[in-house]
């Protein structure tokens, strides 16, 4: 059976009742996994713990938890705490964020990501063991730390959100997984090689560590119709620094440049409208499917382990778009 797993949206869209009927939705059709990212919508471990209180099977996962926003101990806490409601079933994904939401919604200072994203995994790590954790670090310098309770597992899953070179080898180094985001056929090819780079420097073996993707999604008649969202949720990407070099770096310059001008001059429409045809093929998944299917296929040859397909909203019914999606992949 293939993996699979989906991407549900804590956003305006959905609402919180409906994500636990997805979810549930998606451990009757066979999903390995769902995954929840954490932005502006609802806060994302209070979201897996119902579905986790609604489901019996199914992996819960966030994808991802920024870690400005939380301490390393907070974040063992939260982690321990859903993997014991769901009797072992939680992976913690984690990742840096952007530096606009996390200075400018939650006053943090966006600094040193790479250190701090090491020094949190470790100390998570120490603190999900149940033994007490001293700490000195050049971020954090936690003294004589402690769960509260005894984690269920010790050796929980850990997975790093990344889209730069240096992170995807910091996977490969010190993580169980990792979760792409964007990718091409091609950028598969090239995370494979990073990973394995990072997971030889630390003595690993890199087929341990799992390859996770968000794969934008729509089972659709007409392609065509799908396209505006897609343009427009591309487009929204731009406002993002990391995204911006990564959409330059995956042979996207001409359309960065016009997309990025336009958001400068306040211009979403025109911004959206510069995502190219190219660009859609290039990124996500549309049309029938069998055509999805097939597609999704194509990646897993290029070294994708987990697809995790990301249903995007098509017309004014949001369920109704996720249900098409978790029924096509449907095991």
């Amino acid at each position: 059976m293939a993996r699979i797993g989906v991407r549900l949206e804590s956003g305006p869209h959905l609402t919180p009742g409906q994500l636990v009927e997805l979810a549930k939705l998606a451990e009757d059709r066979g999903f390995e996994s769902v995954w929840l990212p954490e932005g502006a919508g609802g806060e994302a471990l209070t979201q897996l713990s119902a579905f986790a209180c609604s489901t019996s099977r199914i992996t819960l996962a966030t994808g991802i938890l920024p870690i400005y926003h939380r301490t390393p101990t907070l974040l063992a806490m939260g982690a321990g705490s859903v993997d014991a409601i769901s009797g072992g079933r939680f992976i913690l994904g984690l990742g840096v964020g952007h530096r606009d939401p996390v200075e400018g919604g939650h006053g943090i200072p966006f600094d040193r990501p790479m250190t701090r994203m090491r020094e949190t995994v470790h100390i998570v790590r120490a603190l999900l063991t149940g033994e007490p954790v001293t700490y000195d670090g050049k971020v954090y310098k936690p003294r004589d730390s402690k769960l509260g309770f005894n984690p269920v597992r010790r050796d929980l899953p850990i997975y790093l959100a990344a889209l730069r070179p240096q992170m995807v080898e910091m996977a490969g180094e010190i993580a169980d997984g990792v979760l792409l985001n964007w990718a091409t056929p091609k950028y598969l090819e090239q995370a494979m090689g990073h990973l394995r780079r990072g997971a030889e420097k630390a003595g690993r073996d890199p087929s341990t560590i799992d390859v996770a993707c968000y794969v934008r999604t729509a089972v659709v008649d007409d392609v065509e119709a799908a396209k505006p969202w897609l343009r427009s949720r591309i487009a929204y990407y731009f406002t993002m620094d990391y995204y911006v070099r990564y959409f330059e770096q995956r042979g996207f310059q001409g359309e960065a440049a016009a997309i990025s001008a336009a958001l400068a001059g306040g211009d979403h429409e025109a911004a959206a409208a510069a995502v190219t045809d190219a660009m859609l093929d290039e990124l996500a998944v549309v049309g029938s499917a069998e055509e999805c299917r097939e597609k999704i296929d194509s990646l897993r040859g290029s070294g994708l382990q987990m697809p995790v397909v990301a249903p995007f909203v098509q017309g004014g019914d949001a369920m109704a778009s996720f249900r098409a999606v978790i029924e096509t992949f449907a095991q």
